[in-house]
């Protein structure tokens, strides 16, 4: 009669914005025009929280014949274990990326924390003349376009490296075609594939040892600070902020200037 057994199929993604090409576009040119100085551009993103002990990890790995590895029966998380938070950073032009493995909450601290931390052990090294930073990010989640907390502590690291920062958010529905998802966050996937995520430390290893035949680079560390969530901006606190927004979607893209000393 015309059946067979399928699986879903993911293609909906909603109404598009009626800007969203000229978006894409808008950052392509960004992008292009810190390269040609020589100023850094990495997107960023955090990877979907992990469970951590002896649980099954979809894919496989190369074991002896007949001696799989053995994890629990059922996938329902220790209430007792922590999980493990991954926040990316990736550099566009040098195919490097820094990780943070949180053990709290992924909130604007945390991302902007994991940005300062790829800043210090990596980026200035190669930036060492740079004057602006451009930060491709998705529209939602801790790092969204609308959160006042994430333009709050990007004021405190434009103020505390003394660099302009740009921001360009990627249009609603479009996350899939950040950076970070196909060129780091999909190889990490792949080189823990069939491994248990048992506890930080393996998660932190797995995502340090993570390579490709293109050179991709990439450094881990476990954050463990502590990041409260609910902390709000106020508005007297938010007309303090640096922010130029650009003229084209000023709500998607706009720099955030040191404030003087």
């Amino acid at each position: 009669m015309g059946y067979s057994l399928q699986s879903n199929k993911k293609t909906l993604e909603g109404n598009q914005h009626p800007d969203r090409d000229q978006q894409f576009q808008f950052m392509e040119r960004k992008t292009r025009e810190f390269q040609k100085t020589n100023q850094p551009v990495i997107s960023v993103d955090a990877k979907k929280k992990e469970n951590l002990g002896q649980y099954r990890n979809p894919g496989r790995e190369w074991r002896p014949v007949g001696d799989p590895e053995l994890v629990n029966m059922h996938d329902f998380p220790d209430k007792n274990q922590s999980k493990g938070l991954p926040y990316g950073v990736y550099d566009v032009q040098e195919n490097t990326g820094w990780v943070s493995v949180g053990t709290d909450h992924d909130t604007a601290e945390f991302a902007v924390e994991t940005i300062r931390r790829w800043w210090l052990s990596m980026g200035r090294k190669i930036y060492s003349d740079a004057k602006e930073l451009l930060i491709m990010a998705d529209g939602g989640g801790s790092n969204g376009s609308r959160n006042r907390l994430w333009k709050s502590e990007l004021q405190k690291l434009a103020d505390e490296l003394g660099l302009e920062i740009t921001i360009c958010h990627f249009p609603p529905g479009t996350s899939k075609w950040n950076k970070i998802e196909h060129r780091m966050f999909s190889c990490i996937s792949q080189n823990w594939s069939g491994r248990p995520l048992t506890d930080h430390q393996t998660v932190v290893d797995l995502i340090g040892n993570t390579t490709t035949k293109s050179g991709l680079k990439i450094e881990c560390e476990l954050d463990k600070n502590h990041y409260p969530t609910g902390k709000k901006i106020s508005d007297e606190q938010f007309h303090e902020l640096s922010i130029k927004k650009n003229s084209f979607h000023g709500e998607w893209n706009y720099t955030i200037k040191p404030n003087k000393k």
